[in-house]
């Protein structure tokens, strides 16, 4: 058995082979693609260098369900384990065990991307023994309640099988080392910058920074990610299946630090959201799950890859639809985006030798790029300004990271004994919840944001989410309900930028 992917929903798959009187001929059936059909080469070579003699006759593999699209190198060794058990090499008990690994032509097993997601499907489908590449036995003992069986060569698989070979013990799942983090100590100034990224780590809200190039909107953004808390159990295991997935995983590790990522403006939709040839692959968005996506230069971002983020910003996931399947992957991130105030990026400046050089038409034209809508779904946008000439030569005197996620730890706490363990952040209330009377503020707290709506500048999404951010702040502050200040500061929070 094996585990196609879907997305990262790994579904079961059986591998059966049949040798038949005729000619010499190998066939793979049950929807393969390219990378499994050429594991027909690979496995020949593999027995041969293994010291077995491949049938000489007709051979057929078999994967069901045939109409599964399967995909990738991990099949090799469930349809080697399945040749040999048809030349009655091993028993025929293999077929309740799972097989995930790609084969190299001297018979040696080796990793492949997605183990961990193969695992997980298998483990949802029943399986309770997995045989994987030694190489990458510490990954698959991330999943609980799987035994698994490490091995280097496709020689050793077979004489686990035949009970020859004692089982190796799979490594204990380990945590990725915390890797150094940019400390929020060395910002110079930005007073509300500091305090709309402390707000948005308290509360897992979207960011956007305006300000001129060198104002610090970059350094900003990337010590997001530092007062962010650890990931529990459950984004820690996803989070890492993606970047199993993906190939970007650290070794055998899980990953606890909220990931960050930062794609390029030239990045296209594919690369950003997910999806490529065959079945899709996950994006940076799904990278960046539980984590950060800071999309630096946000109006150079050509728009349909801006406009492909707003489904994930309300639901958490990515759907891709292709012709051969669609697939789901995972994408709840704190998007950060950062833009100058123009091309020229010197717009608002009051320095001679700075003067923004762009016309009416073009200033107005750049920021449009951001389209309502995407803009809408951000809940705190603010002025990054430049700092003052009088504090460059000073030295940094903010707090530092750890400090502000102490704080951040505080508030999300509060947050989930209010709201219970389903929601992990004020961000994710469900409106109904947000609105119903138990936690509605009186209409005289609301006057600001509900005069906002009647004015139109406001629209009901963004009235609930800066009811979000209100008691953000108010879980900072230690309060129990949002008062006038909280509200006042959660529109000040959203206005700032949309005013420039």
């Amino acid at each position: 058995m094996c585990a196609a992917l879907v997305g990262l929903e790994g579904h079961l798959v059986s591998v059966e082979a049949h040798v038949s009187p005729g000619l010499v001929h190998w066939v793979v059936v049950g929807l393969p693609d390219a990378g499994v059909l050429e594991a027909r080469d690979r496995v020949r070579s593999a027995l041969v260098a293994s010291g077995w003699t491949p049938p000489q006759a007709r051979l057929t593999v078999n994967l069901s369900p045939a109409g599964l699209p399967k995909s990738g190198t991990t099949f090799d060794l469930a349809v080697a384990v399945a040749v040999l058990a048809a030349m009655g090499e091993v028993p025929e008990g293999v077929a309740r065990v799972g097989h995930v690994g790609e084969l190299g032509l001297d018979g040696s097993v080796r990793a492949a991307p997605g183990v961990l997601p193969a695992v997980l499907g298998l483990r949802r489908a029943g399986v309770r023994d997995v045989v994987v590449p030694a190489a990458a036995a510490g990954e698959a003992a991330l999943v609980p309640g799987v035994r698994v069986h490490g091995v280097a060569t496709l020689r050793e698989a077979a004489l686990l099988h035949r009970g020859g070979l004692p089982a190796r013990r799979a490594p204990e799942p380990v945590t990725a080392p915390s890797a150094s983090q940019p400390d929020l100590r060395d910002v110079v100034g930005q007073p509300v910058g500091r305090r709309a990224l402390e707000v948005c780590a308290a509360g897992g809200h979207h960011l956007f920074l305006l300000g001129p190039p060198g104002s610090g909107k970059t350094m900003l953004a990337s010590r997001l990610p530092g007062i962010l808390p650890d990931l529990d159990d459950e984004d820690a295991l996803t989070a890492t299946a993606v970047h199993s997935l993906a190939g970007t995983l650290p070794g055998p590790v899980l990953l606890r630090r909220p990931p960050f990522e930062d794609p390029h403006h030239t990045a296209s939709v594919a690369a950003v959201v997910g999806g490529g040839s065959g079945l899709p692959r996950p994006g940076a968005a799904s990278r960046a799950h539980a984590g950060v996506l800071f999309l630096d230069e946000s109006p150079e971002f050509r728009k349909g890859v801006l406009d492909a983020l707003r489904q994930p910003l309300e639901q958490g996931v990515v759907e891709v639809q292709r012709a051969r399947g669609s697939a789901r992957l995972p994408a709840r991130f704190q998007l950060v985006l950062a833009a100058n105030p123009c091309p020229c990026g010197h717009a608002g400046s009051t320095v001679r030798d700075l003067r923004c050089t762009c016309t009416p038409q073009t200033r107005r034209g750049y920021l449009s790029r951001l389209s309502g809508p995407l803009l809408d779904r951000i809940d705190v946008q603010v002025d990054v300004p430049p700092v003052a000439v009088g504090r460059w030569a000073a030295a940094a005197d903010g707090e530092g990271s750890d400090v502000v996620a102490r704080r951040v730890r505080g508030a999300r706490a509060a947050a989930v004994g209010r709201w219970g363990g389903a929601v992990r952040s004020n961000s994710q209330i469900p409106s109904p919840v947000l609105r119903s009377a138990r936690y509605r503020p009186s209409r005289a707290v609301l006057a600001p944001l509900l005069a906002g709506v009647e004015r139109g500048s406001l629209t009901a999404r963004g009235f609930d989410r800066l009811l979000r951010v209100a008691w953000t702040l108010t879980d900072l502050a230690g309060r129990d309900r949002p008062g006038e200040d909280e509200v006042a500061e959660a529109l000040t929070l959203r206005t700032t930028a949309g005013a420039a």
